[in-house]
């Protein structure tokens, strides 16, 4: 009878027993170590890949033979471990626990040499090979490495060693600011302004940083001032960003006091106003000029002074003719016997103008006049000496 192939159970291949590899000691893996080192200047981890010196071996597999004790060793050590215990290596699953006091030895050491005191950017320790001040600071504030957490280096240094910690300054008040302006009025002679510096009275506080925290409200602050508001508020110093308006009324009044005091009208280079502590005559024509502090702007001091008090304004003298210029000459030899020439002097019948100026307006084609001439050339051939029955 014939046999049903496909009725036949199937048999099941022999599985083939992976070879048992051999034992490892912990003298063998600390030379694969460092021949590893040797090779990369820095000590193997459990990624690295094949060990050169066993063909068969991978630092993976070490590493979980020494955890779990298998190929003859004995459980609970790792390559981490084995390294940190045999060649020094750090082993960040194992870190030491830091203490206040080697913290603050490391912090005393690092400022012997800068002069100032670390923070979290201050690079590696080094007092503690392997550590970083990200490292002390991460830890002082998450509580770890035997930390209790909720601190930081600032506040560490604050604390132990009266180090001023930005984040946690002390609160100000207006009176405190106060008592700062006016010792530094007493020490210099003037108010301070907010690029002035550090403040004597104040370690670590500047000028600058009081006038942030008065404009933005900060450490104790309402906000909304400034220094040179807080200074016009309670010293009645002058603030240069809010001056008084100005009026036409009062800088005439300023202008007839300096006329009465000097025998002259004021211009702009007439320095300050007497009448008026911390303006000058610039600041009005300025003011005048552009528009400034309640003034409409397109004059001048001159030109106020000339609509107003009715002064000869040189930037708006009145315009020269020939039969103007020739009425003056006949005037002038009538007074004095000759005709005019350009050092002859005032114009007696023209105020505030001179034969010189007539020259140049006749010479450059100043003031109405086409140029291309001179008084000489002008009164040359002309009738002048006589006069009419």
């Amino acid at each position: 009878m014939a046999t049903d192939h496909a009725s036949r159970p199937r048999r099941r291949p022999k599985r083939l027993r992976a070879k048992p590899k051999p034992p490892l000691d912990v003298l063998q893996i600390l030379a694969w170590a460092d021949a590893f080192f040797e090779r990369h200047g820095r000590w193997p981890i459990s990624t690295d890949g094949r060990i050169r010196e066993a063909a068969d071996e991978t630092w993976e597999t070490v590493d979980t033979a020494l955890c779990a004790g298998r190929r003859d060793l004995t459980p609970g050590s790792s390559l981490a471990r084995l390294l940190s215990e045999h060649r020094g290596v750090r082993n960040r699953k194992a870190l030491p626990p830091y203490t206040i006091d080697g913290i603050l030895a490391w912090a005393d050491a690092y400022r012997l040499p800068t002069g100032r005191w670390p923070n979290e950017d201050s690079g590696p320790v080094a007092d503690a090979p392997g550590e970083t001040w990200r490292a002390v600071e991460a830890a002082l504030r998450v509580g770890i490495r035997g930390l209790p957490g909720g601190s930081s280096i600032a506040r560490l240094l604050a604390e132990h060693r009266g180090v001023r910690n930005i984040a946690n300054l002390p609160r100000l008040t207006v009176s405190k600011i106060l008592a700062w302006a006016d010792a530094h009025k007493r020490r210099m002679g003037r108010w301070p302004k907010g690029n002035d510096g550090p403040i004597p009275e104040s370690p670590g506080d500047a000028w600058g940083a009081i006038n942030v925290c008065l404009t933005h409200g900060r450490r104790g602050l309402p906000g909304g001032q400034s220094l040179a508001r807080l200074l016009n508020r309670h010293r009645g110093v002058r603030n240069l960003k809010a001056l008084p308006r100005y009026t036409e009324r009062q800088i005439l009044a300023w202008a007839d006091a300096h006329y009465r005091r000097t025998r002259a009208w004021p211009k702009l280079n007439s320095g300050p106003i007497v009448d008026a502590p911390g303006e000058t005559w610039w600041a009005v024509d300025a003011a005048l000029s552009n528009g400034y502090r309640g003034l409409p702007g397109g004059s001048s001091l001159a030109r106020l002074l000339q609509r107003r008090r009715g002064l000869r304004h040189k930037g708006d003298l009145p315009r020269f003719s020939v039969t103007k210029i020739l009425a003056w000459a006949r005037a002038h030899h009538r007074r004095t016997g000759k005709l005019p020439k350009k050092n002859s002097g005032p114009v007696f019948d023209s105020p505030g103008d001179t034969w010189m100026a007539v020259e140049m307006a006749l010479t450059k084609g100043m003031r109405g006049l086409p140029g291309g001439s001179s008084l000489a050339k002008l009164l040359k051939g002309r009738k002048i000496t006589k006069t009419k029955s």
